[in-house]
């Protein structure tokens, strides 16, 4: 299922015009198909774990975007601003699609860079995976564009 560590993870199910918590979830939930999110589409998947640390991030949210349909993950990116162009570089060769786009700001108050990227036009996605795979693949993603950057 996932590469990485899930063995101390934190799953909360989110409205997401008011960001309360709809119900706390168990690890097993990472199994659920995630097209739980477009049957859901109010809500958001709220996933933290120490095992984001590695790759300088603290949490990751699924969801469905309102606007362009697509699956997508959202989190903090702990990285230097001088990074820009590293990370908008990485994103457009290794996004793929015709209409791909991305979303990538960075917050001075927080040092953070706040992405949004639509699972979608990630190699190997399929609406098909798990919430588990779908956080996989994002992992993976963020994994080597920080190893990239890091050399």
């Amino acid at each position: 299922m996932v590469g990485f560590n899930l063995s101390e993870v934190t799953i909360e199910r989110c409205d997401k015009e008011t960001e309360d918590i709809i119900s706390k979830e168990e690890t097993s939930f990472l199994n659920t198909s995630l097209k739980h999110v477009k049957q859901n589409q109010n809500e958001f998947i709220y996933i933290e774990s120490p095992a984001f640390d590695e790759i300088k991030v603290d949490a990751i949210s699924l969801e469905l975007d309102d606007v362009f349909q697509t699956y997508t993950a959202l989190f903090g990116l702990a990285m230097q601003k001088k990074y820009t162009a590293a990370i908008k570089n990485y994103l457009n060769d290794n996004l793929k699609g015709e209409n791909k786009y991305f979303s990538a700001s960075f917050s001075g108050d927080e040092g953070m860079w706040d992405l949004n990227i639509p699972l979608d036009y990630i190699q190997g996605f399929s609406e098909d995976m798990t919430i588990g795979e779908a956080l996989s693949l994002t992992y993976q993603l963020i994994e080597t564009l920080v190893n990239e950057i890091k050399q």
